[in-house]
């Protein structure tokens, strides 16, 4: 009974993930109608988004020791009630500094919650942890995928905005009580053999900081990307299917994640791979004088793009020790920084080269991303050491 009872909770921490991505891509999609409705000018817009983003960047720092000092499940209900008082909050109030004030705990939240599940997964799970991360990674791209559409469909029909908040509160309670109910038990155990692969070791810091500088280029990457594709079919080739091909993007990381989850012991060799087929593949994008060529080209990109960031997890584990919320906070505050520097590093470059020679030196970056890769071997005879102590 109460083995099955901790084999739930997997199910639960999934739930959080995707809450996250539907946080954040429902924002995202709300963002022009909370600008009408706050009369913010498209400046102040962008203040409010990096509100969040900037929470979003601090709750690692602040966060990680403590999850790491404490127990994890105990900090995600702790998390999963401030996520639910503040959605709450900006539900039932209509002041601005409320919605700021809301917001900016909202992106705390949802940002410790996405890093401590992840590494709360991996203990809870030491023989399938890396496997599920792979599709834990999915939920939250499902979850942006989704919460655009939720978004549209309320709002055409003259619902308030402030319905996306009613959701995650509801969200969050759901997996609140979910949590609740699962989080005794024993779980896995893993054998003394897998014990090298599943990060049981020292804190092999080089092989964390050079994850760190993949997924900083990777995400500084996807957001340039996300956030310039509509422009490129908009102004470059006079097409209108610049959403379409932003939703596809999103839509095959899906199943590029949960296949990533079923080949998890290949991580290193999958990562490696995806690393070298971004670049190339932005710079195919950046040949081409075809929307309908472009839009077919999204699809490799974004299979390859969703690949990184499960891979770099499973990758991760080897290095983490029994700082596994350590190691994945200090991975998430390498894509706040990369989501920030990039992607208004595009938009300078697109405003001097265009958006088409932009988007192909964004992707030059990656050369730092292979070299990272290639020299996780130095991180790995540093593994081996530890292991023969």
């Amino acid at each position: 009974m109460t083995k099955n009872k901790r084999n739930l909770l997997w199910l639960f921490l999934f739930l959080i993930v995707f809450i996250n991505g539907f946080e954040a891509g429902g924002y995202q999609a709300s963002l022009y109608t909370i600008g009408q409705i706050y009369d913010l000018s498209v400046t102040n817009m962008g203040l409010f988004a990096s509100v969040e983003l900037f929470a979003t960047m601090l709750a690692p720092l602040v966060l990680g020791s403590w999850a790491d000092r404490t127990d994890k499940i105990k900090c995600i209900l702790i998390l999963l009630g401030i996520q639910g008082a503040f959605s709450v909050l900006i539900f039932a109030g209509n002041a601005q500094m409320v919605f700021i004030l809301g917001i900016f705990f909202l992106g705390l939240t949802t940002s410790a919650l996405q890093f401590i599940s992840i590494a709360a997964l991996a203990e809870a799970y030491p023989i399938s942890g890396k496997r599920k991360i792979g599709f834990m990674t999915s939920m939250y791209a499902l979850g942006a995928l989704v919460s655009p559409l939720f978004v549209n469909f309320y709002l055409s029909r003259g619902i308030s905005w402030k319905t996306l908040f009613v959701a995650l509160a509801l969200g969050s309670a759901i997996a609140f009580v979910g949590t609740i109910l699962n989080r005794e038990g024993s779980g896995e155990i893993s054998s003394d053999a897998g014990d090298e692969a599943l990060g049981t070791g020292g804190f092999i810091i080089l092989g964390v900081l050079l994850l760190c500088v993949v997924m900083c280029i990777y995400v500084g990457f996807e957001n340039g990307f996300a956030f310039f594709v509509d422009t490129l079919f908009t102004d470059v080739f006079k097409s209108s299917s610049g959403k379409f091909a932003l939703s596809l993007f999103w839509a095959v990381m899906i199943p590029s994640r949960v296949l990533v989850g079923c080949f998890s012991q290949h991580a290193r060799k999958i990562l490696i791979i995806s690393v070298i087929a971004i670049p190339v593949t932005t710079i195919l994008i950046s040949f081409m004088n075809s929307a309908g060529a472009v839009l077919l080209l999204c699809v490799p990109l974004g299979f390859a793009c969703g690949a990184v960031y499960p891979s770099v997890l499973a990758t991760m584990l080897k290095y983490s020790g029994n700082k596994k919320a350590t190691a994945t906070a200090m991975i998430t505050v390498s894509t706040g920084v990369g989501g920030v520097i990039f992607t208004a590093l595009t938009g300078i470059m697109a405003g001097f080269m265009g958006v088409k020679n932009a988007l192909a030196a964004l992707a030059a970056f990656f050369v730092l991303s292979i070299v990272a890769v290639i020299t996780l071997k130095r991180a790995d005879k540093l593994c081996e050491k530890e292991y023969v102590k």
